[in-house]
């Protein structure tokens, strides 16, 4: 049995606790959007303009309704919903940029139909851009809740801190890590594996610039890793695979790790092969 004094523990814990946030509901609301905003994610198209304008009004209510659940907020519920709505053909035109970029890099894609309705790269972007929109109006916790969404449905995690600039293409993107502080220019492509991370994760260091700045036209593949609130990488770069790199590289470099893999023959194991990737 248990003892009574643990329920009463638990019970002032959650008395101590605001009404819990509605991050399920958000979450719903922000696909529902994506729907709305691009039919290849919604289960249906819709008619006609009157029928969007509607969806429009309805998607701007709730959300609402949903931020005024939210304490602490830095302005009316209302005030916010309105704000963030005004920016949606913002936000529309700039996911296209993405999707076009994914698409140009890609040659395994169909369309735009098929990386906007599928492809996690796309969906982790889009919740991103709409997760750093409330982040910078200083919204508490809901942007965090929206990113780890993202993060569960598709192994990327983006901190809805981070700045990311224009036609930003993440190829397949598992396991691709980018830290609060990170800034990231316009047109560069990042393959999965790759973290973009701070040098250290004291706690004393909160506020200040931890992660990398990846300047215009940077290509970072698989398993790279880039740490430092320091390190730049400069324009029109390309990281290799599995690099390791805590200090800054001038634009047009090329970095890159070689490995030397010695793999013995079975018709003749005293020979060998040596192998340079």
């Amino acid at each position: 049995m248990l003892p009574e004094s643990f329920a009463v523990e638990l019970a002032q814990a959650h008395a101590a606790v605001p009404d819990a946030l509605p991050g399920a509901a958000f979450c719903a609301l922000a696909d529902g959007l994506l729907g709305l905003l691009f039919p290849y994610r919604a289960e249906r198209p819709l008619p006609n303009a009157d029928v969007v304008a509607a969806e429009l009004y309805h998607f701007r209510s709730e959300l609402a309704v949903l931020l005024a659940k939210v304490p602490a907020l830095p302005a009316p519920a209302t005030e916010l919903a309105d704000e963030f709505t005004a920016q949606l053909p913002a936000l529309r035109a700039a996911l296209l940029r993405d999707a076009t970029a994914i698409f140009a890099s890609d040659p395994a894609a169909q369309g735009l139909g098929e990386i906007i309705g599928s492809y996690p790269g796309f969906y982790a972007t889009a919740l991103y851009r709409i997760a750093h929109a409330l982040h910078q109006r200083g919204l508490p916790r809901l942007p965090r809740l929206l990113s780890e969404h993202a993060h569960q449905r598709t192994g990327v995690d983006i901190h809805p801190g981070a700045h990311i600039g224009p036609a930003f293409c993440i190829d397949h993107g598992t396991g691709l890590v980018i830290g609060e502080t990170a800034i990231i220019g316009a047109n560069v492509q990042i393959y999965q594996g790759v973290t973009l991370g701070a040098m250290s994760v004291t706690k004393g260091l909160q506020g200040q610039k931890r992660h990398p700045t990846i300047e215009d036209h940077v290509v970072i593949y698989a398993g790279a890793t880039i740490l430092g609130g320091s390190t730049v990488v400069g324009a029109h770069s390309v990281i290799g695979g599995n690099v390791w790199l805590t200090e800054s590289v001038p634009s047009h470099s090329r970095v890159y790790h070689r490995a030397h893999i010695n793999i013995s023959r079975s018709v003749d194991p005293a020979a060998e092969l040596v192998f340079s990737i």
